[in-house]
């Protein structure tokens, strides 16, 4: 039995310790560049995974199975905790705990459900609606005992800023805390006073903030952010939003060039390439099995973090 920590404990050590900076990531590749840059924890974004695996907008097109499965591809690439958004449980009261163990299995070391009405939309567009106070209790109360490893986290995320304003997201707020949600995340908060708000209501449970490029909610710093009393920064689709960027720069040159030769400040280099996916782990691998009289019969895996990988 391992004695290694849990992804839920790690979380929870490093939201004592000071708090988190968690970029988002819609896949596995993703994941390995946060990890290789050095942040200590990921979050599994539903809108990132709808955008490029359905090319859809954050309006509740992804299912729990699409989900699980990217969870799954992603925590074997990385041995990042993985903070996992759910979106609104895909259920009730009743069958929120599926999704949870569901998501545990698959490698989620915290699981975000939400108070939106389903289909949920993307809480930086217009028109979010949500589903009574008590329902969404009654779901974080269900999802909290239904998580196999207590350190695991539930994340409860309120839309009721948009819906009914500060006053009664702050009140739900309360309420899913008593509910015994983790960590609380008010979303859609539009000045540095909103936040300043949220910041200060229930000092006794970690807040997280979402900060989106072209989105409701002011861009401050981290520091002041933890200042106001946030313990999680998040980033959800920065990562995704800067790939996009890079491949219209790229392929816009080959359109309109013919080549990219040249065009060298817009690509990764062949080899990072290779060293982000472990490359040099599997030719180690070929060769040390070529050089032994051991039957090649078994699959080789690559250490989880690109660091590991012997590039």
């Amino acid at each position: 039995m391992s004695t290694h920590p849990t992804g839920g404990a790690r979380l929870r050590s490093l939201l004592d310790g000071g708090g988190i900076l968690l970029p988002g990531v819609a896949n596995a590749l993703a994941a390995r560049i946060v990890e290789d840059l050095g942040f200590d924890a990921a979050f599994v974004t539903g809108a990132g995974i709808t955008n490029t695996s359905l090319g859809l907008p954050d309006l509740g097109f992804l299912s729990l199975p699409e989900l699980a499965a990217h969870v799954t591809a992603i925590a074997e690439a990385t041995d990042l905790p993985l903070v996992v958004d759910a979106d609104t449980g895909f259920g009730n009261a009743v069958t929120v705990g599926r999704t949870i163990t569901t998501l545990e299995r698959a490698g989620a070391a915290a699981i975000q459900i939400e108070d939106q009405v389903n289909p949920k939309r993307c809480g930086h567009f217009d028109g979010q609606q949500v589903v009574p106070a008590a329902e969404m209790a009654q779901k974080i109360a269900a999802a909290a005992d239904a998580r196999r490893d207590d350190a695991t986290l539930i994340v409860a995320r309120t839309d009721a800023r948009a819906a009914h304003g500060l006053g009664e997201a702050l009140d739900r707020a309360g309420v899913y805390a008593d509910a015994g949600a983790d960590v609380l995340f008010v979303e859609g908060v539009r000045d540095r006073q909103e936040l300043a708000a949220v910041g200060a209501t229930r000092p006794d449970v970690p807040k997280l903030a979402n900060i989106v490029e072209g989105g409701k909610t002011p861009m401050l710093p981290r520091a002041d952010l933890h200042r106001m009393g946030f313990a999680v920064v998040l980033y959800a689709n920065a990562a995704l939003q800067a790939s996009i960027q890079g491949m219209q720069d790229a392929l816009r040159r080959l359109r309109d060039d013919g080549t990219l030769a040249g065009a060298g400040d817009l690509l990764a280099p062949f080899a990072e390439r290779q060293r982000l996916v472990g490359k040099a782990v599997f030719d180690a691998a070929e060769a040390r099995l070529a050089a032994s009289s051991v039957p090649v019969a078994s699959l080789v895996r690559p250490a989880a973090g690109p660091s590991a990988r012997g590039a």
